[in-house]
């Protein structure tokens, strides 16, 4: 790789490296660490082929995706912890703070299938259009139609407090910095 390239990497990395890593923790549920790796994996397909990538962005978000989705049909089970039912703060009834909502979300959020939360992800944090999704799924559009129907009904479900029409809209998104989930 030219010099220049290199050091026109290094800058791309150096100012959108906080945002993928953002959409990678989001794809891989929450686990920073397989989010890293996810995010590390995408930056090296993109540096071998620097030169030619004339979108960087969007062909890193593309091989991130893509790469998730590659680990999920891999069906690498790994051992997870599970943690029982959370004990309820005391609170009044329907005094629930935004926060705590958005953590019920994040919660429910990496309780969804793999593929559900892809879906979820792409749909509504990425804003992306059924048609685009089930590209970079590779997966007819109508199963992009269910999965996000199902995914919602389980995360309206999960977290009752969003309400049958999921009213989420009153929550600021989530983001993940070095110091955790912010709102």
């Amino acid at each position: 790789m030219k010099a220049s390239s290199h050091d026109e990497f290094r800058e791309f990395v150096a100012m959108r490296s906080t945002a993928l890593l953002r959409l990678a923790v989001l794809l891989t549920g929450g686990d920073r660490h397989a989010a890293e790796d996810l995010l590390q994996i995408a930056l090296m397909k993109a540096y071998g082929r620097w030169a030619h990538i004339e979108q960087p962005e969007a062909y890193i978000r593309q091989v991130m995706y893509r790469q998730q989705v590659n680990r999920w049909r891999l069906r690498k089970h790994r051992a997870e912890t599970t943690v029982p039912v959370l004990p309820e703060p005391d609170r009044e009834a329907g005094a629930e703070s935004d926060s705590e909502l958005r953590i019920a979300l994040w919660a429910a959020l990496g309780r969804l299938s793999k593929r559900q939360r892809a879906v979820v992800v792409l749909r509504y944090f990425e804003d992306l259009p059924e048609a685009e999704v089930a590209a970079l799924l590779r997966c007819p559009v109508g199963t992009v139609r269910s999965t996000a129907h199902r995914s919602l009904a389980k995360l309206r479900a999960l977290v009752p407090e969003l309400g049958p029409e999921g009213h989420a809209e009153q929550v600021r998104p989530l983001s993940y910095t070095s110091k955790g989930i912010q709102g």
